[in-house]
């Protein structure tokens, strides 16, 4: 499991979260993406369905985020939440997830 060194310390303003992707035209494809934001994140899986600063993949095929994944890494330091961000898709791929978007 990943860990986070920054998580909550002074200036820890940054989140990484998880998405749930689900294309409907394809029943058994299923995906994530992983994002970083200095909003909360839900306010940013909105900010994705809504279109504005979106991943395509979040605004066409997100359906939930999954706080059960990155909830215990949250808040972070600016950097950290990127080399998280890029890590946790990395683990996801490594574990099989033939779908993983973000991550960058």
């Amino acid at each position: 499991m990943l860990q986070a060194s920054t998580r909550g310390t002074r200036g820890a303003g940054y989140s990484v979260y998880v998405v749930l992707l689900h294309d409907g035209g394809f029943p058994q494809r299923q995906g994530l993406y992983v994002g970083q934001t200095s909003r909360d994140p839900d306010w940013r899986f909105d900010q994705h369905k809504s279109g504005y600063k979106a991943s395509g993949a979040v605004r066409r095929f997100g359906v939930q985020l999954l706080p059960d994944l990155f909830e215990h890494l949250n808040p972070l330091q600016r950097w950290e939440s990127l080399e998280i961000e890029a890590a946790l898709a990395e683990a996801f791929r490594h574990a099989g997830v033939d779908w993983v978007e973000g991550g960058h």
